[in-house]
């Protein structure tokens, strides 16, 4: 079986954080470690985290400042554990797993998301899932990405919204494949999209040049399913794709024309293959 660490980050989660780091040390097959990264909470999660490094060896804190609430930096904390474990210098994974404090996975939930990755080296990303919806793209919590892969080619996430739909298609573009493995469950404590009303699933589309087709298709599925993020969620992500003014540079602005063309050109695909099902369906 492969080996991985565990990437965490969490503001203000004394209510979840215990039973979503639990539940990652108590995996069938143990992280080589873990880090978390505590956005300046005012709650008693650093004290809760302080009990888990005590007694963990293998568990590190980042604490950052108190700058109040902003999903921008969700990523830049990412890259601060990824920078945390090259300054340690701790041991090399096979892969890295990204978690949230509002996640409770399974058991064995790392097993079989690394037992098929094991078995197929060409997959890049994976994750499991924590309903009944039938996805085909990995999600942000829970997803294992291959470290052979990630380091070739990035090393750390672009600090932009849109940065895991970045590491997807840059799997797709050389060839790697992703996976959503349904038998690997895992649960949500807290409901999807709260505190930020599903405002980066629209404007990231925008900011990664997606293809009109494929933005309302995505609408429309979200909409009518009512999964994952719900009718309302479906609508405010669609009100964002088509408001959404990008930013001339930072967080918030729009990704290179090299990057928006690969993108636009594999949901084209995509969008080809599933008319071309229907006509022969």
């Amino acid at each position: 079986m492969g080996s991985y660490h565990i990437i965490v980050t969490c503001r203000n989660s004394e209510e979840s954080i215990r039973q979503a780091i639990t539940s990652l040390l108590d995996q069938d097959t143990k992280p080589e470690y873990i880090v978390v990264v505590d956005d300046g909470s005012k709650d008693k999660t650093p004290i809760i985290l302080d009990e888990f490094r005590t007694k963990n060896d293998n568990f590190y804190v980042i604490t950052n400042p108190d700058l109040g609430y902003d999903i921008a930096r969700v990523v830049v904390n990412w890259n601060k554990a990824l920078r945390l474990s090259k300054e340690l210098d701790l041991e090399p994974t096979d892969y890295h797993m990204i978690s949230t404090d509002d996640t409770e996975y399974e058991k064995d939930y790392a097993d079989k998301i690394m037992k098929q990755m094991d078995l197929d080296t060409s997959i890049a990303i994976a994750s499991g899932n924590y309903d009944k919806m039938d996805y085909t793209m990995p999600h942000g919590a829970g997803r294992f990405i291959r470290n052979s892969f990630f380091f070739s080619f990035h090393g750390y996430y672009p600090e932009k919204m849109g940065y895991e739909s970045v590491i997807l298609y840059t799997a797709i573009e050389n060839g790697l494949k992703y996976r959503v493995i349904p038998e690997a469950r895992f649960l949500h404590t807290r409901e999807l999209g709260s505190g930020h009303h599903f405002y980066e699933f629209g404007a990231s589309m925008r900011t990664l040049g997606y293809h009109p087709l494929f933005a309302v298709g995505r609408f429309f599925k979200y909409f009518t399913t009512g999964k994952p993020i719900g009718r309302l969620g479906a609508i405010q992500m669609l009100y964002y794709y088509l408001s959404y003014k990008p930013k001339e540079d930072g967080y918030d602005s729009m990704y290179d024309a090299e990057i928006r063309k690969g993108i636009r050109m594999a949901q084209s695909n995509r969008i080809r293959r599933y008319i071309g099902s229907k006509r022969h369906g």
